[in-house]
């Protein structure tokens, strides 16, 4: 079971059940100009650090879908697809997707017309429209959109 293959309804069902019954979990947060600046690969490894350094409780071992990360003083074991082959990996996978997702739904308060809420920053035939139409935001990553900036 993949998380991108269940309904945003079903995942919004299982980040509930997840965050009661986890040990603990943890969301790292890195904004569009870091992953500008850094990449999307590095900024993502940022992202699981801060998620890593949230938890209430250090684990004992790490799994992590596809990657391994340095500096984190944890043992770990990046698995290929791992959120289709772990349980941990789709559970840290759903909650990371539904924070997001929730997140995409305030930014379409913020920054009407871009349609957000829809296609949750995406590069969408919509999206490109939209922006085609009123411009790029504060919150658009620019590395993304090279043939528009």
């Amino acid at each position: 079971m993949t998380p991108k293959k269940l309904s945003p309804q079903k995942r919004d069902l299982l980040f509930d059940e997840i965050k009661s019954k986890a040990i603990s979990w943890g969301v790292g947060i890195v904004d569009n100009e870091d992953i500008d600046r850094i990449n999307i690969l590095n900024a993502t490894k940022r992202a699981m650090r801060l998620a890593i350094a949230g938890l209430d409780k250090k684990p004992d071992f790490l799994l992590i879908d596809a990657l391994e990360l340095n500096a984190v003083g944890i043992p770990q074991k990046g698995i290929i697809k791992g959120d289709a082959n772990s349980i941990s990996i789709a559970s840290a996978s759903i909650i990371a997707k539904v924070t997001r997702d929730r997140m995409m739904v305030e930014y379409d308060e913020k920054f009407p017309g871009y349609g957000f809420s829809v296609h949750k920053g995406y590069g969408t035939k919509e999206h490109y429209e939209a922006i085609s139409k009123q411009g790029i935001c504060s919150i658009h990553r620019r590395s993304f959109l090279k043939s528009i900036v």
